[in-house]
């Protein structure tokens, strides 16, 4: 039985949507500046205009939203597996139900593991599920099949939809980011091999470093502008998913799954892109009393 909304909810969730592109708007002109730094050198050898540049990057940006790249390349970049049998035995049944009470097809979306012995769950693209294989072994079958609702209410959300797009956007800023910090690097162990012996050398690797510095604080702040946003913005999507969990009749479920990483003491550790994921969660305290207050008094 799929799930029923009233107007009032449909509008909130619409809203919410559009407050989760604010990062994504907020790093495009960064992604743009960085993809004509990356052009210029290009320019200097070929007749490749920037505009190809820009078609090439928008076009491989929808890839991350196609089902089978998701499973066959996303699901390994992300250091994710499929599910072991025992694994597929627990989860598959839950899965299964929450589809089939929000009126979804059961191949739409795929659920994949993540090795790890943190207590977490994530949604990533248009089609991941991802569930650490620790939140698989210690949750209940009940708290197990909150946190996938959850995880879910991120999709129908279209959370997971600026999430990728910020972080597709990102991936030039981060790789000149990176780029100028091994530059910076260079010219500092050349200055400090060579400076010593000439003062000309030091004085040309010292300025060289200097504005390779600043040109990459330029594109860091521009990320990390854009992540405290997206950590702004992810706080509402967490209550807004938390909110469908319950509208779906896994309230308690989801509410018990948090009890548990509060008792435990579980505080996701940042996993190398993940990061931005896991500072975007709001306390799990302030959650669960969010859960049981919609389940005593049910958003209308």
């Amino acid at each position: 039985m799929a799930v029923m909304s009233s107007p009032r909810h449909r509008r909130h969730v619409e809203r919410s949507a559009l407050w989760a592109f604010v990062p994504v708007a907020a790093t495009l002109p960064f992604a743009l500046l960085a993809l004509v730094v990356i052009w210029f050198p290009v320019r200097l050898v070929t007749e490749m205009p920037f505009v190809w540049v820009l078609i090439g990057f928008a076009a491989t940006g929808p890839l991350l939203f196609v089902r089978r790249f998701q499973i066959w390349v996303l699901t390994p970049v992300i250091g994710a597996r499929q599910p072991t049998q025992a694994e597929q035995f627990a989860i598959e049944p839950l899965w299964h139900a929450i589809v089939r009470t929000n009126g979804l097809p059961d191949d739409h979306y795929v659920v994949r593991i993540l090795p790890s012995d943190e207590l977490n769950a994530f949604a990533c693209g248009g089609h991941l599920v991802v569930v650490t294989s620790f939140a698989v072994d210690e949750l209940t079958t009940q708290e197990l099949q909150g946190v996938l609702a959850h995880e879910l209410s991120h999709h129908l959300g279209l959370h997971t939809v600026a999430i990728t797009i910020g972080h597709w956007l990102s991936t030039p800023v981060v790789l000149l980011a990176r780029i100028g910090v091994f530059l910076e690097n260079v010219a500092i162990a050349a200055r400090r091999s060579y400076g010593r012996d000439s003062p000309l050398i030091g004085m040309v690797t010292n300025a060289t470093a200097a504005v390779i510095r600043a040109v990459s604080w330029v594109f860091t702040a521009g990320v990390r502008a854009s992540a405290a946003l997206g950590n702004l913005v992810g706080h509402q999507s967490e209550f807004d998913a938390d909110q469908r969990a319950v509208r779906m009749g896994f309230g308690r479920e989801l509410s018990g799954a948090l009890r548990r990483v509060l008792a435990a003491g579980h505080h996701p550790r940042p996993v190398g892109w993940r990061e931005r994921i896991a500072a975007s969660h709001p306390p799990a305290r302030t959650r669960v009393a969010r859960i049981e207050a919609l389940m005593r008094h049910p958003a209308r």
